[in-house]
């Protein structure tokens, strides 16, 4: 089944897709991931490289991307140095993202559907993007990705993800 124009992303409470929904202008799809910059390579030093971001997408009601508020809130380095608490990389992260949600006038946290889209900010690519199959006689490989999360969307497209 090839991927359909607006990709449905089901809302599941305590799991990774349990901060989206719809609020008074449209739909959002919030997060807090950690991501590589693109291009790079393993190595020494790696773990300056990977760092949190507290994302907040926004879409209209049809699904068009509108914005994105992208924060960096440190590296897997300082988290390690400071894993606890409300300083944390971790715990600035998620208290940003708590902000930028309570900025959405009624919010409600349901299942969404948005079109592909993708940016890249910091080096680092966000978006929904959809993966073609190489096959030339099936679509039925054909998905879609959220990045940086890492969720897969695929065949029978009802919003469920795969990791």
């Amino acid at each position: 089944m090839a991927v359909p124009e607006v990709i449905p992303i089901a809302y599941e409470p305590n799991h990774r897709t349990d901060t989206i929904g719809r609020y008074t202008d449209g739909q959002f799809l919030a997060t807090v991931t950690y991501a590589f910059p693109t291009g790079f390579r393993p190595d020494d030093g790696w773990e300056d490289h990977k760092r949190l971001y507290a994302v907040l997408h926004t879409f209209d009601s049809a699904g068009h991307h509108r914005d994105a508020q992208i924060w960096c809130a440190g590296t897997w380095s300082e988290q390690q140095r400071d894993p606890y608490g409300d300083q944390s990389v971790v715990g600035r992260a998620r208290a940003h993202l708590t902000k930028l949600l309570s900025s959405l006038p009624g919010l409600s946290y349901t299942d969404i559907a948005v079109r592909p889209f993708q940016l890249t900010y910091d080096n680092v690519l966000f978006g929904l993007v959809v993966d073609k199959s190489d096959a030339e006689d099936t679509e039925d490989d054909d998905w879609a990705e959220l990045l940086p999360d890492g969720l897969g969307f695929g065949s029978p497209w009802k919003g469920q993800y795969d990791i």
